[in-house]
Parts: structure tokens; C-alpha cells; sequence
């Protein structure tokens, strides 16, 4: 009888999301559709060739779909998949830890309602 590896669901997910840069990627979708420029815009530090290879990689592992327009110049547009979107919950909780337990930057209440109320309007989540 052969058994089965039980392989940790945690393991699992961060192979999903392992490369730099790739979770900034997966929130700044949440807000609907990117163009290559937009992500470079957005993140100035970030090499065209990471950038690259971190959608790439996203592409394959089924998180986001890759769109080429008919354009002149051609377009390339991503979006998240559903499965894509199911991170939403993921996203949260960072942004959520983070306004509750950094010691250099405080949130105030304030901020963090105004933090889920942006991620319940954007991500569908109810908290």
C-alpha cells in the first residue's frame, strides 16, 4: 500500500508567492487591472526583468492572467484569476498585523478603519 506525503498547506501557498515582490504585485491587482509601465510607476526600485519574471511566475502558478491587446504599440494587460482573488483574506491579514503590531509607525483607530474599510471595498472582505 503506497502512502500519500502530507505536504503543509502553508508550504504550499508561500511556493506561490515565494519571489520578491510578487504579494505587492497580487494587492496592487485588487484594484483592477495593470499594465507592465503601471507596475514600474508604482514601484521604481523594481527592474524590468524581476518584474518579468515575478508576473511570469504569478502567470504559471494561476494567480494572474496575462492579456495581449491588439494595439499599436502592443498592450499587455494582467488581472488577477479568481484564484488570484482568493489571496484577498492573505492580503488583509498583513495589512491588519502590521496596523496593530509595528513598533515604529503607530496607527491610529482612525487609520486603521479607513485601512478596512479600503480592504472591504476593494476585496469583498467582511471582517
Amino acid at each position: 500500500m503506497e502512502s500519500k506525503k502530507i505536504v503543509c498547506p502553508v508550504d504550499v501557498t508561500l511556493n506561490l508567492i515565494n519571489k520578491k515582490w510578487s504579494i505587492q504585485i497580487i494587492r496592487d491587482m485588487f484594484f483592477g487591472k495593470k499594465h507592465f509601465k503601471e507596475f514600474k510607476e508604482d514601484k521604481p526600485k523594481l527592474s524590468n526583468k524581476v518584474l518579468s519574471n515575478c508576473l511570469k511566475d504569478l502567470e504559471e502558478n494561476g494567480l494572474i492572467e496575462k492579456v495581449v491587446l491588439n494595439t499599436t504599440p502592443v498592450t499587455t494587460e494582467y488581472y488577477l484569476t479568481e484564484y488570484g482573488k482568493s489571496m484577498n483574506r492573505i492580503v488583509y491579514e498583513l495589512a491588519m498585523f502590521t496596523s496593530y503590531n509595528e513598533k515604529d509607525t503607530t496607527y491610529s483607530d482612525e487609520a486603521r478603519n479607513e485601512l478596512k474599510n479600503t480592504f472591504k471595498e476593494v476585496l469583498e472582505i467582511d471582517y
